[in-house]
């Protein structure tokens, strides 16, 4: 058998991710983050997903980790409280407020050692990670040849390093793709989607009761995505959905 260890933040990408491994047959093991997110609803996100594809016949062992310190130690709009979460697309330069230093790093650092702690029992080891071509720009520890390096650096400084190998499918995708992926997995696992994705949360800038803002660049970006898929999002916003979706279209028309 083989396994893979997932960096599970509870957003869409890594949820699809979760979907893709299941579907491949692949013993999961989840880990989460809270970092001192602003966000950390998302974490909630993440543990009701799990019980339900648990009630659902896909039991996945999920650890949240605490390095909730790093909240107050990096300057990030996504863990200072006086630095603004901004809105617009993810493309805009004011989304680079969004990068928390070295986040990928030490998450795929603390992954990895875990995926070669279970290497031995397993035929082949993986850490999956939902990176993907929209993060691009914006976060550079999400590229491809920050990802190679890592490996590297992480292959000639462990011993039995050829046991664990990169696992990430959606890095040359969008969105939309990752969502099409998710469809085809819910299908395939006889999950229902609206239930999974209605248990994940994007945005930076969710209201005391986790709605989500539909103004930020993750919100606008997920929401692109579902309008591509034409199929509505069933997560809760701030406002109703079609006043979220009217203004995601404007925005991407003014960048056109």
């Amino acid at each position: 058998m083989e396994a893979a260890v997932l960096s599970l933040s509870g957003g869409m990408d890594s949820t699809s991710l979760l979907l893709h491994l299941l579907v491949r047959d692949f013993k999961v093991f989840a880990v989460s983050f809270n970092y001192g997110q602003k966000h950390g609803v998302e974490l909630q996100r993440a543990k009701d997903n799990i019980a339900y594809l648990k009630k659902c016949g896909y039991p996945v062992q999920h650890t949240i980790i605490d390095l909730s310190i790093l909240g107050s130690l990096f300057n990030s709009a996504l863990t200072s409280p006086e630095i603004n979460i901004p809105e617009g697309h993810y493309a805009d330069d004011n989304m680079k407020a969004t990068v928390v230093p070295n986040r990928n790093a030490i998450f795929a650092s603390i992954v990895y050692g875990y995926a070669l702690s279970l290497s031995k029992d397993y035929e082949e080891t993986f850490i999956a990670l939902g990176t993907h071509s929209g993060d691009h720009l914006v976060y550079p520890d999400c590229r491809p040849e920050f990802q190679d390096a890592l490996e590297h650096a992480f292959k000639i400084g462990n011993w039995d390093s050829e046991k664990v190998s990169y696992y990430t499918p959606y890095i040359n995708g969008d969105k939309f793709s990752i969502l099409a992926d998710a469809v085809d997995a819910c299908d395939t696992l006889d999950v229902n989607f609206d239930t999974v994705f209605e248990n994940t949360s994007t945005c930076y800038h969710p209201d005391a009761l986790g709605r989500s803002c539909g103004k930020c660049g993750s919100c606008t970006e997920r929401v692109e995505a579902f309008v591509k898929l034409g199929w509505p999002d069933p997560i809760q916003y701030q406002e109703p959905y079609g006043d979220i979706e009217r203004r995601v279209l404007d925005v991407l028309n003014q960048k056109k």
